[in-house]
C-alpha cells in the first residue's frame, strides 16, 4: 500500500492494532526497550543490543500470534516507529481507546 503522509497512515496503523491485546505488547515492548536503553547507559553498553529487540520481538509477536497480520513495519518501517510511539503516547495518557472510536475503529472485545 502506498500512503501519502504520516495523516494518511495514521489510520492504517490504528486499523492494524484493533485488538487490545496486540497494543499491550507494543507497549511492553516500548517500556522494556526504554528499560534496556538505560541499562545500556548506567551499565554497560551491550544492553544496547536488546533494544531492537524487544521493540521488534514483542511488537512482531503480537503481530503474527495475536492479531494475526504482517507488521506494517515490514512496508513502512520509519512511519511505523512514529506510529509506535504516538500509540504509546495516546495509550500512556489514556486516550487511546478515544483516538480509535475517532478513527472509527471498533476495538475488539477480549473474550471473558
Amino acid at each position: 500500500m502506498n500512503f501519502r503522509s504520516f495523516e494518511e497512515f495514521w489510520p492504517f496503523y490504528v486499523m492494524q492494532h484493533s485488538n487490545p491485546s496486540t497494543r499491550r505488547w507494543h507497549f511492553t515492548g516500548i517500556i522494556a526497550s526504554i528499560a534496556a536503553l538505560l541499562c545500556s547507559a548506567l551499565i554497560s553498553r551491550w544492553f544496547l543490543a536488546l533494544v531492537p529487540l524487544f521493540g521488534y520481538g514483542f511488537a512482531w509477536y503480537s503481530h503474527f500470534f495475536v492479531e494475526g497480520n504482517v507488521p506494517a513495519s515490514f512496508g513502512h518501517p520509519v512511519w511505523s516507529f512514529l506510529c509506535d510511539l504516538k500509540m504509546f503516547r495516546l495509550m500512556l495518557t489514556g486516550n487511546m481507546e478515544r483516538e480509535m472510536k475517532r478513527l472509527g475503529k471498533r476495538p475488539l472485545l477480549q473474550p471473558s
